[in-house]
Parts: structure tokens; sequence; C-alpha cells
């Protein structure tokens, strides 16, 4: 990791690529795609809560002042839930380490499921009189926000359906699903995986319900994937790739081509994710083959807003991999990738993906500066991340354009110490200057 002129020790960001553990909310819920370095929307949500009130809400158990009951009424109307879920949820940041800048974001994160929730725990067609008071008990505890309850009730519900495996199979597995989610909510991310897994092993392979044990485990390999980005767990992304090789070889290209194609890209971003933390290259140049699979048939004319996010991952992938390796061969297809991505993430069309591509595009730059001597490839790294803070991003997403800030300085300091006068080093050290501002 190159040393930072500018590095901003309270964000804790590194230089280049805000390498998105992205926000659950873009996580489809079927199959998990995310925009790896690439889209950073969520990365900062606001509720109107400031993050100090928040983060001592979190801390917080029992005896609030007016003022922070004040702040509880006000995220029950932000987040359209009760008051005791909105306590729960509050409990359940306060179990789990969550940086202050996150709060927000997580927050939101569960509440969302906790509507979710509500609506799929209801009776189902075929419920007996047991189950189905078992399941009106556990709607009651999810509105209560007493999630440790309606998992319990839920197991027993798991369990009186599983006695009757062969009449209610759909049902049991759902309810495992229920619990999948629940643990989701609670960011308990591997309880979520063995859930998930529990449902997609009540339907024998190839049985009439496929698509649906594919879609669970499809919700396993998310959850996994989950567990391996936001905890640091590298046995959960391995899991998270064997997983995803399979179901790569569920979808075959000739009956599934879109399906198959998602498949690669989702096999890639956990590559990626693993590749980066794993020394060599193995798994970035694994990463790169699956994204270019993918391109196949995520074609510009089919799905042109999917082809741009697998030509930003793409373009990551052998950007990073242009740092690992000698010569320039990797960074100069990373720039190809990256431009061919800002085809489509433009900026009227999707703003915030325009902006991150942009960054992209800036770092591959800068390194080839780096490498090349001279200037032209600084210049152009500068115009880039010039672009990128032209968007008014700053509201939306201040830590994002922090780092942007901090990535810009860093690369005029580069370029001043090869030119002659010192205007760039000054422009640096405003960049630089902008980005400590940055309060989260």
């Amino acid at each position: 990791m190159k040393q930072h002129l500018c590095f901003i020790a309270s964000l804790g960001i590194y230089l280049f690529g805000l390498n998105a553990n992205v926000d659950a909310q873009q996580i489809k819920a079927d199959t998990g795609g995310i925009a790896i370095g690439g889209s950073v929307t969520g990365s900062t949500i606001n509720i109107g809560v400031p993050p100090e009130q928040l983060a001592a809400l979190v801390r917080q158990a029992a005896d609030l002042s007016e003022t922070q009951k004040k702040v509880i009424a006000k995220l029950e109307d932000e987040l359209d839930l009760n008051q005791r879920q909105i306590r729960a949820a509050l409990g359940v940041l306060g179990e789990n380490d969550i940086p202050p800048e996150r709060l927000a974001a997580k927050l939101v994160e569960i509440a969302e499921r906790f509507k979710d929730l509500l609506a799929t725990a209801s009776a189902q067609p075929g419920d007996n009189p047991k189950i189905a008071a078992l399941k009106t008990d556990a709607q009651k505890a999810i509105e209560a926000g007493e999630l440790a309850n309606a998992d319990a009730l839920l197991a027993d519900v798991e369990t009186e359906q599983r006695q009757a495996l062969d009449r209610f199979a759909i049902n049991a597995a759902e309810t495992s699903a229920q619990r999948g989610e629940i643990a989701l909510t609670r960011l308990r991310y591997a309880e979520a995986a063995k859930h998930f897994a529990n449902a997609a092993a009540v339907f024998p392979p190839k049985s009439a319900h496929e698509l649906k044990r594919i879609g669970y485990l499809a919700r396993e390999a998310t959850a996994l994937y989950l567990q391996g980005c936001e905890l640091g767990d590298n046995d959960a992304l391995r899991l998270a790739i064997e997983r995803r090789i399979g179901l790569v070889s569920l979808n075959p290209r000739e009956r599934e081509p879109l399906e198959w194609a998602e498949g690669q890209n989702n096999l890639g971003f956990t590559l990626y994710a693993l590749g980066q933390r794993e020394a060599g290259t193995a798994k970035l140049e694994e990463a790169v083959s699956a994204y270019r699979e993918a391109l196949k048939e995520r074609t510009r004319e089919r799905v042109p807003l999917q082809w741009a996010k697998t030509q930003s991952n793409l373009a990551w992938a052998l950007a990073r991999l242009g740092e690992r390796e000698s010569g320039t061969a990797k960074l100069d297809e990373a720039v190809v990738a990256f431009r061919e991505a800002l085809k489509e993430h433009n900026r009227e069309r999707a703003p915030l993906d325009w902006a991150a591509t942009q960054n992209g595009l800036a770092f591959a730059l800068e390194t080839l500066g780096e490498r090349e001597g001279g200037t032209a490839k600084l210049e152009e790294a500068v115009v880039a991340f010039r672009e990128a803070l032209n968007e008014d991003i700053r509201e939306r997403v201040p830590l994002y354009w922090a780092m942007l800030q901090n990535n810009l300085g860093l690369t005029l300091s580069r370029l001043g110490e090869r030119e002659s006068g010192n205007a760039k080093l000054e422009e640096a050290v405003a960049a630089c200057q902008s980005a400590s501002k940055f309060d989260p």
C-alpha cells in the first residue's frame, strides 16, 4: 500500500477505492449481487439524526434523557417502526461492533428487515391450528421488537413442520429461511447462512422445487459473503466461493444465459474480496476470468447497466492485479475497462456509480503514472478525480467525498514532485485540508 501524503486516520480510509462492503440494501435477495469497488450508495445514509446522537442511543440501554426520547420519536417517523422495534434495533447495533459512521446505514437495514419479517412470518394455507397460533405469536413478538422470542417461536414452528416434512416441506423450508432473515436482521451472518442451508436441504436436488432450493443456496452464499467481508472471516469467503461455483453449474449458460452470467459476476466479486486479503495474485486472476465469462452474456446491447457494473468490477480486479505485478499491461487493461463502464455509468443516469468509476479510473491512471514517469498519466488522474468531485456527493456521501479529496491530494503531490514550481503542491495541500474538514 502506498504511503499517504494526507491519510485521514480518523476515518480509517485506504487510499484508492471504497472497497465496498456495500450496504445490504443493495444486495439482491436472491443473488447477493453487488458491484465491487464501484457503487458507494448507502455508505453514508441521512436519517435526520446526527451520528453522535445515534451512537449515544446505541450505548444507552435504559433511563433515556428527554432529548434521547425525542430522537427515538424522530426515528419512529423516519423509519416507520414503533418504539419497541426502534429500541430492539438499537440493541442489535449495541451487540455488534459497528463503526459510528455506519450506524445509520445499519439501522436503516435493520428497519427494512423488520418490515419484511412482519410480512413473511404470517400463517400460510395448510398450517394446522398449532402452527398458525405460533406464527401469530411470532408476528406479535416481531411487532414488539422481541427478535429472540420470535426466533424461538419460529424454531417451534420449524420443529412442528419437520415432523410432517412430506406434507409441509415448502412451509418448513420457508420457516428456516425466515429464521435466516431474522439472523440477517441481527447481523448474525454465519447463523443466517446455516438457516438458509437448512432451507435448501429440505429439497433433494432436481426435485419439483429446484428453483426454491437454488434460491436458498444463493441466500446462503450471500450470508457467507457478508460474514467474510464485514467480519473479516476468510474461511466464510472460501465457503461463499464454493457455493457460488456450485450455483454457476446449477444455471448452465445454454439454458439460463443471464442467470449464468449473474452467477459468474457474483463469483467474481467474492474471489476479488478474498484476493485483496491474500498474498499473490491467484484469486484476483480467477476474479478477472469470472468477470470476463460474465461479459460473454452480459452484453451492453442486452443489459447495459449490468454490463457496466461488470466492466467496473473487471476494471478493479485488473487494477489490483496491476498493483502487484511488474509492468503496466494489467493497468492499461484496467483503464480501458473503466472507460468502457463510463459509457453507461454516465453522470445523468447513475451519478454515484459514475463518480465511483471515475475514482477507479483515476486510481489506475495514477498507478500507471508512477511507473511510467512523466506527468501525462498523473494529469489524467487529476482530471478524473475532479470529474468525480464535480458530482454533488458531499451531502449524500460525505465519507466518500472526503476519500476522493484525499486521493486527489496525493495525486497532486506526486505531480508537484515532478513539475517545477509549487502550484500543484499548493493544490495538494488545499485538497488535503478539504478532506480533513470531514466530520463523521
